[in-house]
Parts: C-alpha cells; sequence; structure tokens
C-alpha cells in the first residue's frame, strides 16, 4: 500500500511543485491549501504531513497544537516547509512537536531524504520524544529529547536540530569513539550528500555553546570524536 503524505500550503505553486515530485517518488498525496483544511485532511490518516507555517484562517503551529491533542493524529510526523527562517521560529515548531523544519525554497532531493527518515522513524518506533528516554543527564549536561532543549550547567542553551542530535548521540554513546562516518549515517542520512567537514563544524558550534566544560567532547585525530565518561 502507498504511503499517504499531506502537504498543507496556500501557495497553488507549491502544493502543485510537491505533489508532482512525491507522486514521482510513488506517495499517494492529499492536499490542503489552508488549516482548517489540513486539519479535515487528517481523517484519511495520512503517514506523514509537509506543514507551512503562514496559513490562513489557521496557522501552521495552531494545526501542529490541534493534532497534538488528539490521540488519532497525536503520532502523525510532521515535517514544516516555511519561509520563516528564524531560530525562534523553528524552536517553537520543535518544541510544539513538529519531527523536522526546513526553510524554503526547498530541494527536494533534500526533502525526499527527510521524508524516508521521518517515515523509517515512525515505522519503527523511533520518533523522538518516545516514553522512554525523554531525559539524557551527562555531568553539567541535560538534554531534554521530547521538547529539543538542552541545559548546560542548569541554564538553558538553545542547540539547532542538528547540533542537538549530534550532541544527544554523543552522549548516548559516552566514553565510546564515534567516527564522522557514524554521525553523517545516523544524523544526516545516507540519502543527504555531506562532507566530514559537516560535522566538524557543528562540533565546534557544540563546544563553543559547552564553554568551560568544551572538553567534554575529546577529538580522536582522524577518526571521530568522543565524549568523555563522566
Amino acid at each position: 500500500m502507498k504511503q499517504k503524505i499531506l502537504i498543507a500550503d496556500d501557495e497553488r505553486d507549491i502544493i502543485d511543485f510537491l505533489k508532482y515530485n512525491l507522486d514521482k517518488e510513488g506517495y499517494d498525496v492529499l492536499t490542503a491549501k489552508n488549516g482548517v483544511e489540513a486539519v479535515n485532511q487528517c481523517k484519511k490518516h495520512p503517514d506523514l504531513i509537509l506543514l507551512d507555517v503562514m496559513m490562513p484562517e489557521m496557522d501552521g503551529f495552531e494545526v501542529v497544537r490541534t493534532l497534538k491533542k488528539n490521540p488519532a493524529t497525536t503520532k502523525i510526523p510532521v515535517i514544516f516547509l516555511t519561509a520563516k527562517s528564524s531560530e525562534i521560529d523553528e524552536v517553537v515548531g520543535l518544541e510544539l512537536g513538529a519531527d523536522d523544519y526546513i526553510t524554503k525554497p526547498v530541494k527536494i532531493p533534500k526533502l525526499m531524504a527527510r521524508i524516508k527518515s521521518a517515515l523509517r522513524k515512525k515505522s519503527s518506533g523511533k520518533n523522538d520524544g518516545s516514553d522512554n528516554g525523554d531525559i539524557l543527564r551527562h555531568g553539567i549536561l541535560e538534554i531534554n529529547r521530547s521538547h529539543y532543549k538542552v541545559y548546560v550547567s542548569k541554564k538553558e542553551v538553545f542547540f539547532p536540530k542538528k547540533e542537538f542530535e549530534v550532541l544527544s548521540f554523543l552522549v548516548r554513546n559516552a566514553g565510546k569513539v564515534v567516527t564522522r562516518e557514524t554521525l553523517l549515517s545516523q544524523i544526516w542520512g545516507s540519502e543527504v550528500y555531506v562532507i566530514d567537514r559537516t560535522v566538524d563544524v557543528h562540533i565546534r558550534k557544540i563546544r563553543e555553546k559547552l564553554g568551560t566544560n568544551a572538553d567534554y567532547i575529546d577529538t580522536i585525530k582522524g577518526v571521530g570524536y568522543r565524549m568523555k565518561e563522566i
């Protein structure tokens, strides 16, 4: 049976563009031109929602709030596709329970990779915010996986999605050497082409946010990184 994807956007051209590419990938596509229609279309049980933020009648954030309150729709993966690129908007979207946040204009290969990743997580029951392991604690770090929040020495520090995922992966594997290839595969996925340097840049930004505790992360020259055991 084809997997069903709902596209909710108030721009017809974007809906047509996304539908064309999703049809080519073999998905069954539903559409909605505003937030109210999106909520109603969820009665058809889509496997994933591509959701714009700025829509008439009900914006994307309110759509997610509504879906998360309903047991029948709370577990549907949501990927925001939006022109709103500020970190604040991304944080709001993720804290509401969205699985991903992609800014427009979107590149189709990247979008398809994110869709496949979200659907895999759904089918394996490994969505972020699962009932087990929501809170990770490691020395001065506390990571709330269900709300995408990180506390460093009890002070909340914002980590964008990929930095958050890298830090969480290292903490879950504390004491083990994690190769760059492993991080690329686990965080970015095999369908997205990124280089080793991408990992290094994210590690540098994470260390900056750890401040005087930057040495929590060891560099294993020529291999990767290791989160120190505490």
